[in-house]
């Protein structure tokens, strides 16, 4: 059996902080959390922690791509492409997620994950296919392509879901046919999310009787909050049920809103998101999504044509350390927003998305000042 100790490290977990603490892995699979002073074991592995963060896995479900690649890209290895750039910033698991396209594209798309998969997965694991768009809200575009906005479709998800997993679609719920299709992704085991939506509240109600629990992108491309009509953003705050997806680069959420999001939700109900775009891990300059021309300036993606928020180029550890900085909470508090939601939401979290015996050792090891990505392990073996 394969063995390895990782010593002194400062553990972060889901509502647990041990500083000088020992972690014994054994087959992949997490066998001890040691407190300091504990006895040790005396074979094995060592890697030494030397004080840094150990947390989780980061578990993005919702990114384009990365280091010049968009995972609707007809290249065979751009999913790969983006995999190996995820686990650079942390992320052991990640949801490949499309974009408004046609049809044969998203097939592609699909497939290239499912060859990902098939081919053992060498960087950070797909755990299934985040399909936003297309079934979304003309009127709520973003930096979606308007040329391919169609009504709910779940047959078109069921074709693509015989290639490889949907783990979510992306859609807006007040479309001719929303509530049906919100029905059916649960009865097939997809989550049904809502976003590029004008829905008012009470379109929101209608699906939410349906078991729609899920926000894409919180706050953007949805009915904001008024008076009259809380909409969207007001179901949002309303519904500790329901997850929200947060974008924590202080652009698509300035730092007063992640402040008040993470004051008044529960914590298992934020799930922290990079939507990052094939810019990310770039430096600036002129990119593109979806066919869309984008200019990335200051850190920020924005469609050339009209100034339009184009996905982003966050990185999930920077997205953590934003979140500590502007809310000053504990980092056990946050933690539970970058993985172990994300991972019980889909069914895996009594596997993923803790640092706890029993778990499987997808880790990261960051730096306890910068939060700089030092070393990250997937299946216990360092990647």
């Amino acid at each position: 059996m394969a063995k390895m100790v990782i010593e002194h490290a400062h553990v972060i977990s889901p509502k647990s902080d041990i500083a000088g603490a020992s972690v014994v892995i054994e087959d992949g699979i997490i066998r001890a959390v040691l407190p300091p002073g504990s006895p040790m074991p005396q074979d094995g592995a060592r890697y030494d922690a030397d004080g840094a963060y150990l947390v989780p896995g980061f578990i993005d479900i919702h990114t384009h791509g990365a280091a010049g690649k968009d995972v609707t890209d007809p290249d065979d290895d751009a999913v790969e492409t983006v995999a190996r750039a995820k686990l650079q910033e942390g992320c052991t698991s990640f949801a490949p997620t499309t974009l408004t396209l046609d049809e044969q594209t998203l097939r592609t798309s699909v497939e290239h994950v499912a060859a990902y998969k098939e081919a053992g997965e060498k960087y950070s694991k797909a755990i299934g296919v985040h399909l936003e768009g297309p079934f979304i809200n003309p009127a709520c575009l973003g930096a979606q392509n308007p040329a391919f906005v169609r009504k709910p479709d779940i047959d078109e998800v069921l074709r693509h879901q015989s290639v490889a997993k949907i783990t979510q679609v992306t859609f807006a719920a007040e479309m001719e046919g929303g509530v049906e299709f919100t029905r059916a992704c649960l009865e097939n085991g997809i989550v049904p999310s809502c976003g590029h939506s004008k829905a008012g509240y009470a379109e929101f109600a209608t699906a939410y009787a349906a078991g729609l629990r899920h926000l894409t992108h919180f706050c953007n491309q949805m009915t904001p909050l008024h008076h009259r009509n809380i909409g969207l953003v007001g179901a949002g705050f309303l519904h500790g049920d329901v997850r929200t997806e947060v974008i924590c680069d202080k652009i698509h959420l300035c730092p007063e809103m992640i402040r008040l999001v993470f004051a008044l939700r529960p914590r298992e109900s934020i799930v922290m998101i990079t939507d990052s775009m094939r810019a990310s891990h770039l430096p600036d300059g002129p990119s593109s999504l979806g066919g869309l021309d984008v200019i990335v300036k200051d850190g920020q993606a924005r469609l050339a044509s009209n100034g339009a928020l184009a996905g982003s180029v966050l990185k999930m550890n920077v997205a953590l350390r934003n979140v500590h900085e502007v809310t000053k909470l504990p980092l056990s508090e946050i933690i539970q927003c970058t993985s172990w939601n994300q991972a019980a939401e889909l069914g895996l979290g009594d596997t993923l998305g803790k640092v706890e015996t029993g778990y499987t050792a997808d880790l990261a090891v960051l730096d306890p000042d910068t939060f700089a990505v030092r070393d990250v392990f997937v299946g216990g073996k360092k990647a």
